[in-house]
């Protein structure tokens, strides 16, 4: 699924597949929610919405069932650096 970055309110990514009717909403504190049976016309609203955040509290997050998740972390220098590691170094 591709996320759309966005910074609105304590949103700052959605994506949506419109096959599976999932759409996935990325918050501020790293928490994410799937949302399911969310149809194309919602996401087309949120997706184009002028105020994203808004759009997302009055017709999302009360409306459907979600199911909580965690963003994935960026990998830092120090990740990258632990990988290429001579053993005993």
């Amino acid at each position: 699924m591709e996320m759309k970055r966005i910074n609105a309110g304590k949103l700052r990514a959605i994506g949506y597949d419109a096959r599976d009717k999932l759409l996935r909403v990325e918050f501020d504190d790293g928490s994410a929610i799937d949302y399911s049976g969310v149809g194309n016309e919602v996401w087309r609203k949120l997706s184009t919405s002028g105020s994203a955040w808004s759009y997302y509290r009055d017709n999302i997050e009360e409306e459907y069932t979600g199911r909580r998740g965690v963003v994935r972390k960026p990998t830092t220098r120090a990740d990258l650096e632990s990988l290429f590691k001579a053993p005993g170094e």
